[in-house]
């Protein structure tokens, strides 16, 4: 403070943006809980009785799968946009009380990697089709919550692409990256290489998830990796 003035410190600039989806990612197998808060939220609000068995989840954003259960149980399209808000609000207070831990379901490799990206000053945030409170908790329970400033997820934009483009502009809004930064998105199916695409980011693709290393190699991702064992935070800048 001088002549009364209160200087704030400016947040350094980061070396590189990192986004990252979560369910095949991150982590893996992590139960049935996250599919079974959908199904119990629409039951409590709706009435309805629907599964996910049969639904390819892989890639979706969660309003979605919502959508296309509550569809296969004959609601119509205005049942499904008038229920969503208070489905959303249940799905997510019923995981948050369900979830289990995780710690053991992280993919390989992910700890490590994190930890070299913080160190070469790295921002980490997440770009997933789960739900806020839904998303959050995973990584607090698998004990990732600590790398990551922030994050975009499956209510707040249609597809995944626009997800991605809303964590970088809140990135940028913030002075945390500037118009030269590298960006990465890293993720397991054919939807985060091309959320990675439409947002001129590097699309990093990890055969952790339910798709092949051959499935993801005919998107043509800028990297394929098996698992981030093998990732460098060089491979990124």
């Amino acid at each position: 403070m001088r002549d009364g003035t209160i200087t704030i410190p400016m947040r350094p600039t980061a070396s590189a943006l990192v986004l990252f989806d979560i369910d095949g990612t991150l982590m893996r197998k992590a139960g049935p809980h996250h599919r079974r808060a959908l199904e119990a939220a629409v039951r409590r609000v709706t009435g309805l009785e629907t599964t996910t068995d049969g639904v390819p989840l892989s890639g979706m954003l969660d309003p979605d799968i919502i959508a296309a259960i509550m569809r296969r149980a004959g609601a119509s399209g205005r049942a499904i946009r008038d229920a969503m808000p208070a489905i959303i609000e249940s799905a997510q207070r019923i995981y948050v009380r369900t979830c289990p831990v995780l710690e053991r379901r992280v993919c390989p490799g992910v700890r490590q990697a994190l930890r070299r990206f913080e160190r070469r000053g790295m921002l980490m945030a997440l770009v997933t089709g789960n739900l806020t409170r839904i998303g959050w908790k995973k990584v607090e329970r698998a004990g990732l919550r600590e790398f990551f400033a922030f994050g975009a997820f499956g209510e707040m934009a249609p597809t995944r692409a626009r997800l991605a483009r809303l964590a970088i502009r809140q990135a940028r809004s913030e002075g945390r990256i500037t118009a030269g930064t590298p960006i990465a998105l890293i993720g397991d199916t054919p939807a985060d290489i091309a959320a990675a695409r439409a947002n001129g980011a590097r699309a990093v693709a990890v055969a952790t998830g339910l798709n092949s290393a051959e499935e993801l190699q005919h998107e043509g991702p800028d990297i394929l990796l098996d698992d981030l064992r093998a990732i460098e935070p060089g491979m990124l800048l």
